[in-house]
C-alpha cells in the first residue's frame, strides 16, 4: 500500500469520526431527547448533497480544567455551505453531542468565518442554536467569541438575511446573536431563551418559575415577541425556513425571487364587497381580505400569535414578492398599542432593507388608550413605526379599507410619509 493510499485512508477514516460529533452514545441520548443531531438538521434543510463543510477537523485550544482530555474533531458546531432550492446559504449548528454545544473560541472562529464568508458572497446565512452557553473553561476568550459573533450579526444587518432556529437550549449571552438575527424560530417544548435561568430568578427574586415559563416558545411567541414562528417538529421547523427564504432576496442589492403566477392579475374579487361591513364599528376578518387579493390566496405570516391586532407577513401579487402590513378588526378593533408598533415597524423596515415593496391595509381606530400604554412610551413605539413609514424607499401602497382616524391615520403608511399610492373604499372614513 503506498503512503498516498494510507493518507486517504486516513481522512476517511477522520471524517467518519467527525461526523459522529461527541460519539455514538452523545447522538443516542441526542435522539433520546427527540431532538436531531447537527448534521441531521443540515441534511434536513438543505439541497441534497450540496452541502460543503469547512473546518471539520478543527479542535479547541484550551488545556485547562482537563479540557484536554476532551477534544472531538469539529468542537461542536458543524458550518458550511449549501444551497437551499438551487439558492447560496451559509449554515452553521451547534452540535450538542460535544460538550453540550458550549461556545469556545475555537468554535467562533468557525462561526464567524461562515458569516464573513456569506458577507463577502451576499448570501443568507442560518444559525441553528442548541448550546448550553459559554465554555466556562475557557472564561473570557468564550465571551470574546460571542462578542465577535454579535459584531457580524451587526454588520451583517440589513446587508444579508439572518435567520436563526433555536432548537434547543439558549440562555446567557447566547440569545443576543438570535436577538440580532431578522428572524427567530423556536422548537415548542423543547427550546427555550433567558439571560437568566430558573435557580437564578429564584435566589435573586424569589420568584418559582420552570424553563418552559420562563422562556418557552410560547412564552417568545405571545408575549415577549422575541420569537417569530414556532414549530412542533424540527421537520416543521426546516420546511417554514424554506418557505421563508422563497419570498426574500440573497442580499439587499438583488429583488426577491420572482415565481410564475397562475393566479390573473386582473381578477375581479366580488368577495370583497361581503366581507367589509358598512357598520365601522362592527369587527371582520382580515385574513379574508388578504387571502381574496393575494396570489392563489396564499398568505405567509410573521408573528402570527403576537400582537393580533396587526398582521405582518408575505404574499405574491402576479408572482412578485410584497410584504403585506394590515390591521385587524377582529382583535381589539384592529386598535395600535405599543406591541403591534414595534411588530409592525421591525417588519416595515426588513422589507425596506431588502427591496421588498409593501402593501398596508388599513382600517385603525387610533392608539390605546390607558396608563399601560403611556408607562411602556406608546408614544416611542408609535414613533416608530412612523419613522419606518417615513424612511423607506420601496415601493409602498396604502388601502383605506373602512377608517383611518387620529395619529393612528398619520403612523399607517399615509401619503405624507412618502406612500407612493393611496386608495380609499367607498366607504372609507377619515377623521
Amino acid at each position: 500500500m503506498s503512503k498516498q493510499t494510507e493518507k486517504i485512508k486516513e481522512l476517511v477514516a477522520k471524517r467518519e469520526q467527525a461526523r459522529l460529533g461527541g460519539g455514538e452514545k452523545a447522538i443516542e441520548k441526542q435522539h433520546e431527547r427527540g431532538k436531531y443531531t447537527a448534521r441531521e438538521r443540515i441534511d434536513m434543510l438543505v439541497d441534497e448533497g450540496s452541502f460543503e463543510e469547512y473546518d471539520m477537523f478543527k479542535l479547541h485550544r484550551c488545556h485547562n480544567f482537563g479540557m484536554e482530555k476532551k477534544q472531538y474533531l469539529g468542537d461542536g458546531v458543524v458550518a458550511g455551505s449549501a444551497t437551499v432550492d438551487g439558492r447560496l446559504v451559509y449554515v452553521y449548528t451547534q452540535d450538542f453531542t460535544v460538550n453540550g454545544g458550549s461556545l469556545s473560541e475555537t468554535m467562533s472562529q468557525k462561526i464567524c468565518k461562515i458569516m464573513d464568508m456569506a458577507m463577502t458572497m451576499g448570501a443568507p446565512v442560518i444559525c441553528m442554536n442548541d448550546s448550553g452557553g459559554a465554555r466556562i473553561q475557557e472564561g473570557i476568550c468564550a465571551l470574546a467569541g460571542y462578542g465577535e459573533i454579535f459584531e457580524r450579526n451587526i454588520l451583517a444587518s440589513g446587508v444579508i438575511p439572518q435567520i436563526s432556529a433555536i432548537l434547543g437550549p439558549c440562555a446567557g449571552g447566547a440569545v443576543y446573536s438570535p436577538a440580532l438575527t431578522d428572524f427567530t424560530l423556536m422548537m415548542e417544548n423543547t427550546s427555550y431563551m433567558f439571560l437568566t435561568g430558573p435557580k437564578v430568578v429564584k435566589s435573586v427574586t424569589g420568584e418559582d418559575v420552570d424553563s418552559e415559563n420562563l422562556g418557552g416558545a410560547s412564552v417568545h411567541a405571545t408575549k415577549s415577541g422575541v420569537t417569530h414562528f414556532t414549530a412542533k417538529t424540527e421537520e416543521e421547523a426546516m420546511e417554514m425556513i424554506k418557505k421563508l427564504l422563497s419570498y426574500i432576496p440573497s442580499n439587499n442589492t438583488e429583488e426577491a425571487p420572482r415565481v410564475e403566477c397562475t393566479d390573473p392579475i386582473n381578477r375581479m374579487e366580488d368577495s370583497l364587497n361581503e366581507i367589509l361591513p358598512d357598520d365601522p364599528n362592527k369587527a371582520y376578518d382580515m385574513y379574508k381580505v388578504i387571502s381574496a387579493i393575494t396570489d392563489n390566496g396564499n398568505f405567509f405570516e410573521i408573528q402570527p400569535k403576537f400582537a393580533k391586532n396587526i398582521i405582518t407577513g408575505f404574499a405574491r401579487f402576479n408572482g412578485q414578492s410584497v410584504g403585506i402590513v394590515a390591521n385587524q378588526p377582529s382583535a381589539y378593533a384592529g386598535v395600535l398599542d405599543v406591541n403591534a408598533s414595534r411588530k409592525g415597524a421591525r417588519f416595515v423596515r426588513f422589507c425596506d432593507a431588502f427591496n421588498i415593496p409593501i402593501v398596508s391595509l388599513v382600517d385603525v381606530p387610533g392608539f390605546l388608550p390607558g396608563t399601560g400604554q403611556e408607562y411602556n412610551a406608546v408614544i416611542l413605539h408609535g414613533a416608530q413605526l412612523l419613522y419606518a413609514y417615513g424612511e423607506a424607499t420601496v415601493p409602498k401602497i396604502t388601502i383605506n379599507l373602512r377608517k383611518s382616524y387620529g395619529g393612528s391615520h398619520i403612523v399607517m403608511g399615509c401619503k405624507q410619509l412618502r406612500s407612493d399610492l393611496n386608495f380609499a373604499c367607498l366607504r372609507q372614513r377619515l377623521q
